[in-house]
């Protein structure tokens, strides 16, 4: 049997605020918005993992450009 971690392959809004520190209501303000990319499945909004991903890079990005 393989002994490895299970690794959801998507996030739901939920799983990325705990990630990110953030409050719900945050993460859903931020995938309304663009921000943070989503897709819809069902009723029900999922993150891949490497979009959160790609959300810290160009909050990182930004903050060095300012």
């Amino acid at each position: 049997m393989d002994d490895r971690p299970f690794a959801p392959k998507w996030l739901s809004p939920a799983q990325v605020a705990l990630l990110l520190g953030f409050g719900l209501s945050k993460v859903k303000m931020k995938i309304a918005t663009g921000e943070l990319r989503s897709v819809k499945d069902g009723k029900y909004r999922r993150v891949l993992p490497e979009w959160v991903d790609d959300y810290i890079r160009e909050q990182v990005e930004r903050q060095e450009a300012a």
